[in-house]
This record gives structure tokens, sequence and C-alpha cells, in this order.
């Protein structure tokens, strides 16, 4: 089983690595002391951006796409350990272009997977979201079929050497294109915070959360495995409120818009069937890889056992998190320790 213990001495290989979450993944991969990090993205702006910033020889940018696997393959060359974050996130932008979902989210997922055994990867872990729980998007249903292409790698190729796992996390705060940057925006120019919907309820995870769920991936799983981080929620209307309270506004304008294209009241991280057999390992879930084989012939004398009835674990029935509570989880950000001063 792969440790990231031993990072110290690897190369590691981040697509979509310009990215927010990629971006934090390689700051603490840096601080572990790993040997070389390989950024994979296809956006040479904010590949300058990221070499100016981090200013250290030990990182590697390859202009590529997951779309086109033979771009993929100089970035995978000696590589340990591979973090998949490309992707299409953005909701509204896959509902009216689903086919390229489909090109990055699935076709580039299994070229990414396909690329890193061949050039002897030990581990990678496909990152992927709550939105692939009953997917009602194009999004949420390219990501749920990520999955898939995975854990049928796990299942199709049991002699690798390469575990492939995913992990699946719920909205990250202040990541690029989430809401909390966008309410910021909208305070300081003295304009109404826009609310979709003021029930709705997201979790909520800082970017380092994300990171230490695929930490624990990477110590831990199995191939196949999905993991998931347990996570506080709140309503959008909660967590509109704490970000104008820390701005110093306990009052603030706020303007309902309604639900975009394909978004949900609630989202699921687990669905009530995973949850049934998932294990509880703390602050993780892990769902096994269903390894049975097409011969469903073989389990056709004796069924399983029924799985007792639950609910999914979802945005609405986790913890729930009040104005000040939520304010206290914002100032662990460094974006708003920054806006507030402290």
């Amino acid at each position: 089983m792969t440790q990231i213990n031993n990072i110290a001495d690897s190369t590691v290989t981040i697509t979509g690595g310009t990215g927010s979450f990629g971006s934090t993944m390689a700051r603490q991969l840096l601080e572990k002391g790993a040997q070389q990090i390989n950024i994979f993205s296809r956006d040479e702006a904010k590949q300058d951006e990221m070499r100016r910033k981090f200013s250290d020889e030990r990182l590697r940018f390859f202009i590529g796409d997951v779309r086109d696997a033979a771009s993929i393959a100089p970035a995978m060359r000696g590589a340990d350990f591979v973090f998949h974050a490309a992707a299409l996130k953005q909701v509204p932008s896959c509902e009216f272009f689903p086919q390229q979902a489909v090109l990055t989210n699935i076709v580039g997922s299994d070229n990414v997977i396909k690329e890193a055994e061949k050039a002897g990867v030990r581990s990678l872990v496909c990152l992927s979201t709550d939105k692939a729980v009953y997917p009602v998007n194009a999004m949420g249903m390219s990501k749920a079929l990520m999955e898939k292409t995975a854990q049928a790698y796990a299942r199709n190729f049991i002699d690798s050497e390469m575990t492939v796992s995913v992990t699946r996390y719920g909205n990250v705060m202040y990541s690029r294109g989430s809401v909390i940057p966008l309410f910021v925006k909208q305070l300081e120019e003295g304009k109404p915070m826009s609310l979709t919907d003021p029930s709705m309820t997201r979790f909520l995870m800082s970017l380092d959360d994300s990171v230490d769920l695929v930490e624990h991936a990477f110590m831990n799983a199995n191939p196949g495995d999905i993991y998931v981080k347990k996570a506080p929620g709140a309503t959008v209307e909660v967590l509109a409120r704490a970000v104008a309270s820390l701005l110093g506004n306990d009052d603030p304008d706020i303007q309902v818009i309604g639900a975009r294209h394909g978004e949900k009241s609630h989202e699921a991280l687990l669905s009530s069937e995973e949850l049934a057999k998932a294990s509880d390992e703390g602050d993780y879930f892990r769902i096994p890889l269903d390894a049975r084989s097409l011969q469903y012939e073989l389990y056709f004398e004796e069924g399983e056992t029924e799985a007792p009835r639950l609910e999914d674990y979802d945005s609405a029935n986790t913890v729930q998190l009040s104005i000040e509570e939520t304010k206290q989880l914002l100032l662990k950000l460094p974006e708003m320790q920054k806006l507030v001063g402290a």
C-alpha cells in the first residue's frame, strides 16, 4: 500500500495543477519535501503566474489537455503519485455544453489513468464531487462516470501495480469560481448579495481539508475505494450573512435570484446505498469497490442480506452551522484572515 509519508523522495504529477486545489496541493507537497512536482494544465498564463508565485525549481510545468493522451505522457514520466484534479467544474457551463464535460471529465480521466499506468505510477487519486451522487446535472453525471471509469480500471486490472482510488468532497470554500469570493466582491462594491435560494444547503470544506482527504486516500486506499471526508453544512443564507458579518455588515441587502441551471437544493456526499456498505474511519467514510465479476449466477443461490434502510449523507442532515459557527470556520481561511486583518 502506498504511503504519502514517502513523498520526500518522490515525483508527483498534478493534473489541473494551476487550479485552487492544485496550487494548495503543490504548496503542501513542497513543504513535505517532494523531489519534483509536475504541473499539468492547458493555461499558460496561470502556469506563468504559479511559476512566479512559487519560484521553486522543483516545480516543472507541462502544457497540455487531458483530452489529448499524447500531451499527458511527458508529465507522467517518472511520476510516483498522480493527483487528477483537471475537470470542468462549473454546473451551468456543463449544462449548456454537456459534450465538453464528457470529453474532459470522462474521456480525459480515462486518458490520465491509462497514461499513468504506462508510466509506472504507483498510486493515482481522482478528485470527484458531491454532485456525482444522484446526479441531476451534466457536471455531476460526468463526474459520476469518472468515478465509474476509475473503479472499472481497479476491477478489470486487478493485477496492476498502480492503485487507483477516488476522493469525493463538497463545496471548497474560497476556491476559484465559488460563491464566497462573489459575496465579498458584491459587498465591497456596495451591491446586494445575490442568493439562489436562501434555504439551499451546502457542505463547507476548506482547501486544506480537501488536501487532507487526498492524503488519507494515498495512505489507506485499496484499488477502487472512494473516500469521503465528513463535513458540516449550512444554508446559503447563513453563509452569506456570516461573510457579511465578518466584513462589518450584520444586515446585508440580499437579493434572491432563483436556482441556476442544474442546481440541487441539497447535495449528498453518500447515497443511502453507499452508506449501507461504507466503513466509518473517524473523519472519513470509505466506500469499498464492488469487486464482483459479471458472473452474477454465482450469487443466485444465496442473495445478499438486505441492508438496513439509511438516509443519504447530505448537506441538510449533516451538522448544521449557525452564523457564528460559520464565521469561525471562515476565519480559518487565509483569504478571510487577510480581508479582516486577523
